[in-house]
């Protein structure tokens, strides 16, 4: 069974930092990406950014590019969202996604919360 659990959310001032950290188990993965997705209340879920698993690639969401920073841990199926400079518009519940792009498959997270106070 796969599982995806995303942590490190929490409440932070206008300007702070957080790291969310997203671990994947209950099988190997090939060719994929994982990213992370945010839904803010009232609104509809949102792309964030993502990263390429095997080339390290990384792509974001305009509103967030130069702020957040997307890493992964090699040894194991994590990935990171660094989030610095925190506005109160990123406050949402993040999630995180794995996407198999041959197999056709994704997977997602619970999700995290994360507010911003201004």
């Amino acid at each position: 069974q796969v599982q995806l659990v995303e942590s490190g959310g929490g409440l932070v001032q206008a300007g702070g930092s957080l790291r969310l950290s997203c671990a994947a188990s209950g099988r190997t993965f090939s060719s994929y990406a994982m990213g992370w997705f945010r839904q803010a209340p009232g609104k509809e879920r949102e792309f964030v950014g993502y990263i390429k698993w095997s080339s390290g690639s990384t792509y974001y969401s305009d509103s967030v590019k130069g702020r957040f920073t997307i890493s992964r841990d090699n040894t194991k199926y994590t990935v990171y969202l660094q989030m610095n400079s925190l506005k109160p518009e990123d406050t949402a519940v993040y999630y995180c996604k794995l996407t198999e792009y041959y197999a056709g498959t994704a997977y997602w997270g619970k999700g995290t919360l994360v507010t911003v106070s201004s």
